[in-house]
């Protein structure tokens, strides 16, 4: 019943680092990352539809990004998607393609990110801790009803706390990560 307990806390907590990664790669660093546009929707003959749908997108160099639509006619509704979807991004259309030159960020910039990467790592520490303290509850709720023992209670408590902390510098690793790419000129 514990082991039970210790794997579904640790596939949430894997969920929370993973969630962490999923937002960290939608922030801008100085160098192209089709991640960018992974959540861009284009209105696609009425259907909101993923770019990646409708569009070849590839990084042509450190600092551009190439999107080729698939149908000549979809330029402007990617154009328009890209603008609308607020990333800061300025597409440049040439004839069928479309452009999108990530401009070099500002030290200033840089900063206003390393706050956000720390605060979205720190509401992945948050919801780390509870399912830390919803599987301690669950532990205590067995221990109450007399299905575990207080000596297997205080062992399946101590082995979520190694979770937790193995999950929570797992975060610290992502956070560290996207800090020293930010960094990086």
């Amino acid at each position: 019943m514990i082991e039970d307990i210790k794997k579904d806390a640790t596939a949430r907590m894997q969920k929370c680092v993973d969630a962490l990664k999923q937002s960290l790669t939608k922030l801008r660093t100085g160098r192209a990352n089709t991640a960018l546009l992974e959540h861009v929707r284009v209105d696609y003959y009425g259907n909101e539809t993923p770019l990646t749908q409708v569009a070849s997108v590839v990084v042509e160099d450190a600092r551009t990004i190439l999107i080729t639509p698939w149908e000549k006619n979809m330029v402007q509704a990617i154009e328009k998607a890209i603008m609308a979807a607020n990333l800061g991004l300025n597409p440049n259309t040439a004839g069928t393609s479309i452009r999108i030159n990530l401009p070099p960020l500002t030290e200033e910039r840089r900063r206003d990110l390393i706050k956000v990467v720390k605060s979205e790592t720190e509401g992945a520490r948050v919801a780390i801790r509870n399912v830390r303290r919803d599987a301690n509850q669950d532990i205590k709720e067995l221990a109450k009803e007399k299905l575990v023992t207080s000596d297997e209670e205080k062992e399946g408590e101590g082995a979520i706390q190694k979770l937790t902390d193995q999950f929570v510098a797992k975060a610290d690793e992502v956070m560290a990560a996207k800090e020293k790419e930010l960094l990086a000129v």
